[in-house]
């Protein structure tokens, strides 16, 4: 048998890293990840059995003729199952949708796309919020729905036009809990840890149980393992007291993936939370096994539906006191529910990441499960589609994590380290389209988190499909005036400091305290960058740089201006510092103050009028107004 080659495979050997070297993969890594993908099993899908995904107007060649068919054998099943004759091409009126198309005896996916995502009628503001982190009085030890809530009728009252949240996928509430939004068990529900339980089961008394998860706010920590403790032992007691179970079995037959998803968190309750481990019928859906498991774990898969129709309920309230702009993660944990579901179409033994760049010389491992991009499009881009849907529900929009991963990702194969990957191409070309089709049917914007080693040409191609690029003022040479308007635009992120971290230096000496690469010069540079444009001298309080780095974002044309909780409050500690582990408190640290005394700080008036952008005595206008 021919040795397979690794450019057939979609594999990119070659690539140039953010200071413009070239990089190449090593023989053994390229080898590993064929082996992955089964190259020596099977070959890659021709492109006659691909979905084939258009825009909408164009008339590419229908296809009938290439197999000897005539051209009136081929006909288009719409999606509403009405039928349309096709000639040799496709009928330019189509409408948008996912339609069969049947021609030369074949059958195939027929996706009409519009040209752009859908985008804000008018620029806006809104505040970058780290839920968990950002709790109230009444808080259980984590920030939640309710407070979310609370949070977004204050920030419209502020005029601003949205909140940006961190990722809302669903963990285990199997201790010890996963800290990390972006390394969820499924992109598909939400986390049971951020349900507000007095909210969800009428009268039922949990008063003991508040008392005791309310003791965690005094801890800045967040103590996601006694959250769950408490929290699950309340919903529990709820269930069973006031739950209506018609109401479960209803969702479930509505929602086959939520029945799915409850059985899943009922067997990792008895076998443990990844299902590699389980016994094999079980960890491979034997469809026996299943529906005996199904039967036997009734009662505990519809307390786990129960639970995410209280979260869909206490998320929609949200969303109404102000937009959402949900954030969507590259990935899921491979042990995890979504990769079960998905087991066959995933790439066994590879995970992950980021190869190394001027700003993680090491590289990263992010540990998360990715698809063989020849087996999803076999699959008709079913689970991209899924997940789509699932996180454009009660939100106004979508941010996609490291979007680059909708062209390739880099992939480790088992066994090697972060330097040790080659990229894996995938058909950005069918995704941006979908995800341009599932944006304008839900009407929400969708944000690409640019950052990065970037393809060359993406940023392009991502600005034609109607995409909101990710400007981020620390990363900025140019001055705001040259930022791109059809963009989001930060001062920071949740993987970089805060701008009180770096202009009292806290950053730089947490940043050594944990062993992680860390240099002074880089540090001033960074510091040089806010204080542009006649920012304060360096010996100014901290207040005095956030509001300079924000009237900086003000004076950019971007769509979209976000500014984070953290700066808000004068924050030193980042969210999340990558490449620390142990004892770190990445993902985990509360606002050093609770969300109603966050509301009154002069600092959080200060920045929405200047991000506003809008004179003075000019009536402001409401989230849903601005149209984001």
């Amino acid at each position: 048998m021919t040795a397979p080659s690794p450019r057939a495979w979609g594999l990119l050997p070659h690539h140039v890293s953010t200071g413009g070297s070239r990089s190449s993969a090593s023989a053994e890594t390229v080898d590993a990840l064929l082996a992955a993908l089964g190259a020596d099993r099977r070959r890659p899908d021709l492109d006659d059995d691909r979905p084939l995904v258009v825009v909408q107007g164009e008339c590419p060649r229908a296809g009938g003729d290439e197999e000897g068919a005539s051209s009136a054998s081929s006909e288009i099943e719409l999606e509403d199952g009405s039928t349309r004759a096709c000639g040799e091409r496709l009928p330019a009126d189509l409408p948008l949708g996912y339609h069969r198309l049947h021609a030369g005896g074949r059958s195939r996916l027929l996706v009409v796309t519009p040209p752009r995502c859908h985008l804000p009628a008018v620029r806006g503001f809104g505040f970058a919020v780290q839920l968990y982190a950002t709790r109230s009085a009444a808080s259980w030890g984590i920030g939640d729905l309710t407070d979310l809530a609370g949070l977004a009728g204050w920030a419209a009252g502020l005029g601003a036009a949205t909140l940006l949240v961190n990722p809302l996928h669903a963990g285990l509430p199997l201790l010890p809990i996963e800290p990390s939004p972006y390394f969820p068990t499924s992109r598909l529900f939400l986390d049971p840890l951020y349900l507000r339980p007095e909210r969800a089961g009428g009268d039922t008394d949990v008063s003991d149980l508040a008392a005791a998860a309310r003791l965690l706010n005094r801890d800045r920590r967040i103590d996601r393992d006694q959250v769950a403790l408490l929290k699950m032992r309340a919903l529990e007691r709820e269930f069973i007291d006031t739950a209506d179970p018609g109401e479960a079995e209803v969702a479930l037959e509505a929602r086959p993936r939520l029945r799915d998803f409850g059985l899943f968190c009922a067997l990792a309750e008895r076998h443990g939370r990844d299902w590699r481990n389980w016994p094999r019928p079980l960890a491979r859906r034997d469809p026996t096994a299943i529906r005996a498991a199904a039967e036997e774990l009734a009662g505990r898969v519809r307390f786990h539906a129960w639970v995410q129709l209280q979260l869909d309920r206490q998320l929609e309230e949200a969303g109404a006191a102000l937009p959402l702009i949900r954030d969507l993660a590259v990935g899921f944990h491979p042990g995890g529910a979504d990769a079960w579901l998905w087991q066959d179409l995933v790439v066994p033994g590879v995970t992950v990441g980021a190869p190394p760049d001027t700003f993680n010389t090491l590289g990263q491992d992010w540990g998360i499960a990715a698809f063989d991009p020849w087996k999803l499009r076999t699959a008709g881009y079913g689970p991209f589609i899924e997940t789509l849907r699932a996180n454009l529900r009660e939100g106004a929009g979508l941010r996609i994590d490291h979007v680059m991963g909708l062209q390739r990702l880099w992939c480790i194969p088992s066994g090697g380290g972060p330097a040790d990957g080659c990229y894996l191409e995938y058909p950005a070309g069918d995704l941006l389209g979908i995800v341009a089709l599932e944006s304008v049917r839900h009407r929400a914007t969708v944000i690409g988190e640019d950052l990065g080693t970037v393809p060359a040409g993406l940023r392009s191609r991502l600005r034609r499909r109607g995409l909101l690029s990710y400007v981020v003022l620390l990363f900025e040479d140019r001055p705001p005036a040259r930022w791109p308007r059809q963009a989001l635009a930060a001062v920071t992120t949740h993987d970089l400091p805060t701008v009180t971290g770096l202009w009292d230096g806290s950053d730089l000496r947490a940043r050594r305290r944990s062993g992680l690469p860390a240099s002074a010069s880089a540090t001033e540079e960074l510091v040089e960058r806010i204080r542009q444009d006649g920012g304060p001298p360096r010996d100014a309080e901290s207040s005095a740089a956030v509001v300079h780095a924000h009237r900086r974002l003000a004076g950019s044309r971007c769509t979209l201006l976000a500014a984070t909780l953290e700066d808000v409050a004068e924050v030193q500690e980042r969210p999340n510092q990558p490449g620390s582990a142990g004892e770190s408190p990445n993902w985990s640290l509360a606002l050093p103050l609770p969300r109603e005394r966050l509301q009154e700080l002069p600092m959080a008036r200060q920045l929405a009028g200047i991000l506003a952008r809008k004179p003075a005595g000019r009536r402001r206008a409401s989230g849903r107004e601005q149209g984001v």
